[in-house]
C-alpha cells in the first residue's frame, strides 16, 4: 500500500478529560464540548457524520453552482452492545451497519441529486473513516 507524503497530510486533534465514567470534556482547537452530557459518543459519531455530510454537500452543491434550499441528514447505526458491555467476545463493539438517508430541497432532477450525492460521499472524510480501515494507533502513559 502506498503512503501518503506527510507534507499533504493535516492533522485534527482533540484532548479528552475524563470528567467519570459516563462523561469527557473534550478539548478542540477552537471549541470544547462534553460528549456524555447530551450525546453519547455513540451519538457524536453518527452526528459526526450527519455534520460532515451537511458541510460537503453544501461545497459540492457550491462547486456544482447546484442551489440547496434545505438538506437533512438521518443517520443510523446497528451495534451489539455485548462486546463494549465486556458480555461477549464476539461480535467487533462498532457499529455493524450504518444508514445515511439525506433528504435535499433544491432544484434538480433525481440524476442531478445522485450524482451530487455520490460526489458528497466521496469526499466526507467522516463517511470514508467508517467505511475504510483508518490504523488508530492507542498507547498508554502513567500520570
Amino acid at each position: 500500500m502506498a503512503s501518503e507524503s506527510t507534507e499533504t497530510l493535516t492533522t485534527v486533534a482533540v484532548t479528552g478529560h475524563s470528567q467519570g465514567p459516563k462523561s469527557t470534556h473534550v478539548e478542540a482547537s477552537d471549541s470544547e464540548f462534553v460528549v456524555g452530557k447530551e450525546a453519547s459518543p455513540l451519538e457524536y459519531l453518527l452526528g459526526s457524520l450527519a455534520a460532515c455530510i451537511n458541510v460537503i454537500g453544501h461545497m459540492v452543491a457550491k462547486d456544482r453552482e447546484l442551489a440547496l434550499r434545505d438538506l437533512d441528514v438521518q443517520v443510523a447505526g446497528d451495534i451489539d452492545a455485548r462486546k463494549y458491555r465486556g458480555e461477549a467476545t464476539e461480535p467487533r463493539a462498532g457499529f455493524q451497519t450504518v444508514r445515511v438517508a439525506v433528504t435535499v430541497d433544491a432544484d434538480a432532477d433525481r440524476e442531478t441529486l445522485e450524482s451530487w450525492m455520490d460526489d458528497v460521499a466521496e469526499r466526507c472524510p467522516v463517511a470514508d473513516n467508517l467505511k475504510h480501515d483508518s490504523e488508530v494507533e492507542v498507547s498508554v502513559e502513567r500520570a
